[in-house]
């Protein structure tokens, strides 16, 4: 039984980053039946920064943790299984200054966990989230896949960053771009955001 965490991070009721990823879950799981979903609305309900008593309490083993760092670790540690145990991660976030939204950014910083995720080696870091497949759907009012305005998406090298820092390399972004370039311009690329989804989903 495969396992998809859906990731939505946009703010926008119309989100087109959530629209689209929505959509993609939805057709890989007809796809494949039986596949579980976890969804996080990191949006609608907005994770926990790190503050000083989490950065204490992940540098301890569990069992001598207090009570408050128990608790103040206690999300991570279920952002982290759900991480784990994906087989597909859909991520959809809209480019907001030229990255990802702060509420990605907030996941991103509860699952990067030393001795979980990744681990270190006297050769380097060696990420522990293998195995899996990311599909990054990147929605934003300009172009930011090619042409002049490229060198601004720090996005999607990030999240490769990231991701791959994790043990994540497979990752495909799904530009939904030139939503600001009129109607026409917004309906081709919605349009073809869709269609790549389709065929995704047929060859899962």
């Amino acid at each position: 039984m495969s396992s998809i965490l859906l990731l939505t991070s946009s703010p926008r009721v119309d989100s087109l980053s959530t629209t689209i990823a929505v959509d993609l879950v939805e057709k890989i799981k007809a796809q494949q039946p039986g596949s579980v979903v976890v969804r996080r609305d990191l949006a609608s309900k907005p994770l926990p920064h790190i503050d000083d008593l989490f950065t204490a309490a992940i540098r301890k083993p569990a069992d001598d943790r207090t009570a408050a760092e128990a608790a103040a670790v206690k999300t991570s540690d279920e952002l982290v299984a759900e991480l784990l145990a994906a087989d597909t991660i859909v991520i959809g976030t809209g480019l907001i200054n030229f990255n990802i939204y702060s509420s990605l950014k907030t996941w991103i910083d509860n699952v990067a966990r030393a001795g979980l995720t990744f681990k270190y080696t006297e050769s380097g870091p060696v990420g522990l989230a293998t195995g899996k497949k990311v599909y990054v759907v990147l929605a934003s009012g300009g172009v930011y896949s090619q042409g002049p305005a490229a060198g601004m998406n720090h996005a999607v090298p990030y999240l490769k960053s990231v991701l791959g820092f994790l043990g994540i390399a497979d990752i495909e972004t799904i530009y939904v771009e030139g939503l600001a370039f009129g109607p026409e311009a917004a309906e081709k690329a919605i349009g073809a955001a869709k269609a790549r989804a389709e065929e995704i989903a047929l060859a899962a």
